[in-house]
């Protein structure tokens, strides 16, 4: 039966040490969801006819259609077209989340990051 001592080289880590590590790794993580929420990330979609910016908080920040592609007659093309567009954002702002969060993480696969 081995018991932990408490000392540097003891056997197991020791828990306040471990606990400022993970209150740095917090603070950090919250410092980089924050940044990243600021940041934009601009796709398009059918050839550049609809372009929307997102946030990395996924906030949509604009959608730009050009006048030609507004079409009466196919009102559903142009709806395919915006939620292609928002889909994509979303998908390129986790990315980008997910990127930032495994350079602090370094690759842990902690739920939530």
């Amino acid at each position: 039966m081995s018991s932990y001592k408490g000392r540097k080289g003891g056997m197991g880590l020791n828990p306040n040490d471990l606990m400022r590590q993970v209150q740095r790794m917090q603070k950090e993580v919250e410092r980089t969801q924050a940044e990243a929420a600021e940041e934009t990330i601009t796709v398009s979609a059918g050839g550049g006819v609809i372009e929307v910016t997102i946030t990395g908080g996924l906030e949509i920040k604009s959608v730009k259609i050009e006048p030609d592609v507004v079409d009466p007659e196919d009102v559903e093309m142009l709806q395919d077209l915006i939620t292609a567009a928002v889909n994509e954002a979303i998908q390129k702002a986790q990315g980008m989340m997910a990127d930032k969060m495994s350079a602090i993480t370094g690759g842990l696969g902690i739920p939530g990051l």
